[in-house]
């Protein structure tokens, strides 16, 4: 009977294909579905054969420690060399972009807020 082995909701792509790969390594079978055309239905891994879910979630859990490790070893390595992109650098690149996003904020604020202080008049 198979088994729900990983939800792929908001899991970036790159980090599915590599569960996917690690699963055919190390030769588990496993079909996966598809969120839908409006992602309603679950987007999962599902294992064929459920005396492997022990191995795989295992692999899977070995495998997300050390992506994790990686990932924050290169965030830390991009922030000590200055590579590592701020809220300022965005800013300098882009200020009519920036501005204009912030007028549209303040412009969707004040027409959502304004019936509310309307009413205490």
């Amino acid at each position: 009977m198979s088994v729900l082995l990983f939800r792929l909701r908001s899991v970036p792509d790159d980090e599915a294909a590599e569960i996917r790969d690690l699963l055919t390594q190390n030769s588990i079978d496993y079909y996966e579905t598809p969120g839908g055309n409006w992602g309603i239905s679950m987007a999962a891994i599902w294992l064929k054969d459920e005396s492997q879910l022990q191995e795989a979630r295992s692999l899977i859990e070995a495998y997300q420690q050390e992506r994790f490790a990686r990932v924050r070893g290169e965030h830390e390595r991009l922030r000590r060399e200055g590579k590592k992109r701020t809220l300022m650098d965005e800013i300098k690149e882009n200020p009519l972009q920036v501005i204009f996003y912030l007028a549209i904020t303040a412009g969707l604020i004040y027409i959502f807020t304004k019936p509310f202080f309307a009413i205490g008049k």
